[in-house]
């Protein structure tokens, strides 16, 4: 049993398709499985059965590969930092982010920590909904995970850091533009930007109109909340979004951002994988962007 056949034994797991992992390695199917037939060889139990798409571990792989998993990713984590060590460099911390997260959330953020921390490396993925995220925390291809945060998910540790309030935007000539807040009530049947289907921010926003009895409709969509804005700030709907820090308006702007007091915060936050295990650069960052985050709030 070596280090490599429980790397391919747990990519397989994950993707649940030895073809997917052979592509991904760049190796061949028939090598793929060899490394799981050698595990099976010695742990004398079969790791894996055939299901109609693909593979998908036995009692016996599940053990296996929960032991595995964890093993892995804290001793790819060890390496990485030791490799820092040997190199005499400062290190580096891997974040995933989603499409407007940096702008948002961490542009000042990541000058504070550069000027702080020059030497690292600083490694930013796009993703494009919270459950890649988690699946790259996983594999152990990301330190941290910039999430909305939503229903506990095993082996992920979420940490919120901000509730966000809901605001309407709309242009300023808008008859609701002059309004101190609006009720939700009063969006029914409006036609809203609506926001990515697949996030989980606008699924929570889905479920609390569902809630509070309000049914809105959508003749658009949008890939981020940015581009929601923009289309409100051409007239082209209104639009629901988070009141996230850097979102500022002028007095003599095309756009306004009317409170929506009556629907719950969304909460924002990290996703990782052990905070006790999070590398103390990574927990710097982290920590820088909360404190960045909670200081650019009104009030």
């Amino acid at each position: 049993m070596t280090l490599d056949d429980l790397r391919v034994f747990v990519a397989v797991c994950r993707a649940g398709n030895l073809s997917a992992v052979a592509r991904e390695l760049g190796r061949t199917q028939s090598a793929v499985s060899q490394h799981v037939k050698r595990l099976e060889r010695e742990t004398a139990v079969t790791l894996l059965e055939r299901r109609p798409r693909g593979v998908a571990p036995t009692e016996a792989g599940r053990i296996l590969y929960e032991a595995a998993a964890d093993g892995i990713t804290g001793l790819d984590q060890a390496l990485r930092r030791l490799g820092d060590l040997a190199r005499g460099e400062g290190g580096s911390v891997r974040i995933g982010t989603g499409g407007v997260t940096v702008r948002h959330f961490m542009a000042e953020a990541i000058a504070a920590f550069r000027r702080r921390h020059p030497a690292v490396s600083l490694e930013f993925r796009t993703e494009t909904s919270s459950r890649r995220c988690f699946d790259a925390l996983l594999a152990g291809t990301l330190d941290l995970a910039w999430i909305t945060i939503g229903a506990p998910v095993p082996g992920i540790e979420q940490r919120p850091v901000v509730d966000l309030p809901w605001v309407l935007a709309v242009r300023a000539d808008d008859p609701l533009a002059a309004r101190p807040a609006i009720d939700p009530a009063d969006l029914t049947d409006a036609r809203l930007v609506r926001l990515p289907p697949n996030s989980l921010s606008g699924a929570r926003l889905d479920a609390a109109f569902t809630d509070l009895g309000v049914r809105v409709g959508s003749d658009t969509s949008v890939a981020d909340w940015d581009t929601a804005l923009l289309l409100a700030e051409l007239g082209l709907g209104h639009a629901v979004v988070p009141a996230v820090p850097s979102l500022r308006t002028t007095p003599d702007g095309p756009l306004r951002l009317v409170p929506v007091p009556a629907l719950p915060p969304l909460p924002v936050g990290w996703a990782v994988r052990r905070w006790d295990a999070l590398a103390p650069l990574a927990r710097a960052f982290a920590d820088t962007v909360g404190e960045q985050t909670l200081s650019h709030l009104p009030g």
